[in-house]
């Protein structure tokens, strides 16, 4: 039988792309979440478990018995649920879904985060260190959603001093979209991806990052066949190679935060304002989609 790989979350915006990925690829996957898909991807079995059941967790990840577990399952916007509503569900998958994989036998555990954990868009004057922001800049999240997203890292780095029988590895994907959201249907926040785009003020709140949510797929398949090149605990940035803008952020950065000009200076051109350098120099990846050729205006 082939190695297994359990998709936490497969139900939701970014886990039908990736669970419909790694089928394409070959994988044997099982998704596990709440609620069962409205279109069900061929050939992946799925299973509805509440994973903040500490015991149904368990039970399920023994059953399946996976070689991986990659974990998106999280109420994924913030703000959209009671800010302790948010921040106890985050954190308790993350911690269920990881022990349960560490106690199934697992050799790699991947769980997803957010790049809003970095702390942009604080009501209090936020300031950076640099930009763009890398995987060394320590984040400083300022609501429960980013908060729970950088709890579940800490969850992940805690298991990785437990033991040194599973590799633990975290993934911050920016502002996913789906792709039918490049024709039109609302992304997560309500409007289209062209609102975004004609209001920098819809984007400036993320720091015009986005991702789309087949290049989070491409990322993770090419993060799991080079594992044994990453180091425990690594912790990496998902993003486009440009920014959601038709503009320079050198030019809207200052505009939307003056206090951040002098930092945005190096951000020419179409350059994001995060960066995936670390994860094209460790595994190789690199996104194959921008607005730029994706968006049917």
């Amino acid at each position: 039988m082939p190695d297994r790989i359990i998709v936490t979350g497969g139900s939701g915006r970014l886990g039908r792309s990736v669970v419909a990925g790694f089928a394409a690829a070959g994988r044997e996957v099982v998704s596990i979440d709440r609620t069962l898909p409205r279109d069900p991807a061929d050939g992946v079995e799925y299973r509805e478990v509440d994973l903040l059941d500490a015991s149904a967790t368990a039970a399920v990840f023994s059953e399946v018995a996976p070689a991986e577990v990659v974990s998106l399952a999280a109420i994924a916007v913030p703000f959209s649920a009671p800010e302790d509503v948010i921040l106890r569900t985050n954190s308790v998958i993350a911690h269920n879904v990881t022990a349960a994989s560490v106690d199934a036998g697992a050799r790699t555990v991947v769980i997803a985060s957010s790049p809003s954990i970095m702390g942009y868009g604080a009501p209090v004057e936020w300031t950076p260190p640099k930009l763009p922001l890398d995987e060394t800049v320590t984040p400083q999240p300022w609501h429960a959603y980013g908060l729970s997203k950088y709890m579940a890292e800490q969850v992940a780095a805690m298991f990785a001093r437990q033991t040194d029988t599973v590799k633990f590895v975290s993934f911050r994907p920016c502002f996913v979209i789906a792709p039918e959201e490049w024709e039109g249907a609302p992304t997560q926040q309500g409007h289209s991806v062209v609102d975004r785009l004609d209001d920098p003020s819809l984007s400036a709140v993320a720091l015009f990052n986005y991702v789309d949510a087949r290049d989070v797929t491409g990322f993770l398949l090419q993060l799991l066949a080079r594992i044994d090149d990453v180091d425990n605990g690594e912790v990496f940035f998902v993003g486009a190679a440009d920014a959601l803008a038709r503009r320079p952020l050198a030019k809207l950065v200052p505009e939307h935060f003056p206090h951040l000009a002098d930092l945005s200076t190096g951000l020419t051109g179409t350059a994001p304002a995060f960066s995936i350098d670390k994860a094209e120099a460790l595994i190789g990846w690199r996104p194959q989609h921008s607005w730029r050729t994706e968006l049917k205006e």
